[in-house]
C-alpha cells in the first residue's frame, strides 16, 4: 500500500480536501516522538469547523484529531513506548488522516488488549468528551434530569449510555422518530424527535413544569432557543458542539430572564490539557468499554473517502460515530 496523507491548504467545504503521498522511511522520530502507522482514524465534527474555516488552523494543515494503531518506532527520550506497541489518541495534534504519522508521545496511550483499534478510534475524542462534560464539567448526579441533543450521533449514542450508568434521567431528543428510536434502546427515559419549537414544551412536560436541570447541547445555533427555554431555573447548559453554526450573541441579562440559568462552553483541549488529564480520562473510557457499555461505529470509510465522509456528516446522515479505516 502506498502511504499517504490527506490535508488542505485553503478553507471550504469538503472538496477542498487533498491527497498527497509519503514515504514512511522518511518519517524519523525526533526527541519525544513515535512514528505510529494508523489502523483507524476517527471522523468528528470538529474536523469539519476546522476544514471549514469555523475553527481556523494556520494553512496548510492536517486533518484529523483522533486515531488508533501501533507503534513503529521511538525517538530519544521515549520510555512510555516501543516499536509493536498498541496506542490511542483523541486530542491531536491535528493530522490524523494519514495512513502513518509522526505523533509527540506524550499524546498517547497504550490501548488494553480487550480493545480494538477500530473501537478506540471510535471513542478516544467522544469518549473522553463525554467523561469529562459529564463528570467533570456538568457533575451529574443520580436523579438529576439531562437533556441531551442529537441523541442518536457520534457523542449522543455514548452520552446516553453513560447518563443512564450513572442514575441520571435522560430526555433524548433526535432529528427523527427513527433516530429517536435509537437514543430509546440506548437506554434514554424519553425520546423526542418534535420540531425545536415544541421542545420545552415536552420537556416541561415530562418534568412537571421544571424542565431539565442540565442540558448538554452539541448542536449550537438551530438547538440555543429551544435549550434556554427547556432549562429549568438555575440550570446548566452546556454548549460543547456547533453541528449547526455557532450559538448566536448573547447578554447576561438573557440568562437572568432565562431562569438565573448558568451557561458553559467547555473543549476537551482544556479539560485534557495535560498528559495526566488525558490519560485519566481515557482510562475513564476504557473502563467503561470493558464493563460492556457499547461505543457503536455506524459508519466506515476508506481514508482515501474522507471527503465523502464529511459530506455524509454535515448532512446529518450518519448515526453514532464515523471511522475512516486504513
Amino acid at each position: 500500500m502506498t502511504d499517504f496523507r490527506l490535508f488542505m491548504s485553503r478553507f471550504g467545504g469538503p472538496e477542498v480536501i487533498e491527497r498527497e503521498e509519503i514515504d514512511a522511511a522518511t518519517l524519523t522520530p525526533a526527541a519525544g516522538e513515535v512514528r505510529l502507522r494508523h489502523k483507524a482514524v476517527g471522523l468528528n465534527y470538529i474536523d469539519t469547523y476546522q476544514r471549514a474555516g469555523l475553527y481556523p488552523v494556520d494553512l496548510p494543515s492536517g486533518l484529523g484529531a483522533e486515531g488508533a494503531g501501533v507503534v513503529e518506532a521511538v525517538g530519544a527520550g521515549v520510555e512510555d513506548f516501543a516499536p509493536g506497541d498498541r496506542v490511542a489518541y483523541g486530542t491531536g495534534p491535528l493530522g490524523a488522516y494519514a495512513t502513518v504519522r509522526l505523533i509527540p508521545a506524550e499524546h498517547l496511550v497504550k490501548l488494553p488488549a480487550a480493545i480494538a483499534e477500530d473501537t478506540a478510534a471510535a471513542a478516544m475524542l467522544k469518549g473522553m468528551t463525554a467523561c469529562y462534560l459529564i463528570e467533570e464539567c456538568a457533575k451529574v448526579q443520580p436523579g438529576q434530569t439531562v437533556l441531551i441533543h442529537a441523541a442518536a450521533g457520534g457523542m449522543g449514542s455514548i452520552l446516553v449510555p453513560w447518563l443512564r450508568r450513572i442514575g441520571a434521567t435522560v430526555i433524548a431528543h433526535a432529528g427523527s422518530a427513527a433516530k429517536a428510536e435509537q437514543a430509546h434502546q440506548a437506554g434514554a427515559d424519553h425520546a423526542l424527535s418534535c420540531p425545536m419549537d415544541e421542545l420545552a414544551g415536552q420537556v416541561r412536560e415530562l418534568t412537571e413544569g421544571k424542565g431539565a436541570e442540565i442540558i448538554l447541547d452539541g448542536v449550537g445555533q438551530a438547538s440555543w432557543t429551544a435549550s434556554l427555554a427547556a432549562l429549568s431555573r438555575m440550570g446548566l447548559l452546556v454548549t460543547y458542539g456547533n453541528a449547526s453554526g455557532p450559538v448566536p450573541p448573547f447578554t447576561a441579562l438573557d440568562l437572568m430572564k432565562a431562569g438565573s440559568i448558568f451557561v458553559t462552553r467547555p473543549t476537551l483541549q482544556h479539560y485534557g490539557a495535560t498528559a495526566e488529564q488525558r490519560r485519566r480520562l481515557a482510562g475513564r473510557v476504557f473502563a467503561l468499554i470493558e464493563d460492556g457499555v457499547a461505543f457503536p461505529i455506524g459508519q466506515r470509510f476508506p481514508l482515501a473517502e474522507a471527503a465523502a465522509a464529511h459530506s455524509a456528516l454535515e448532512g446529518r446522515g450518519t448515526s453514532g460515530a464515523t471511522i475512516l479505516t486504513v
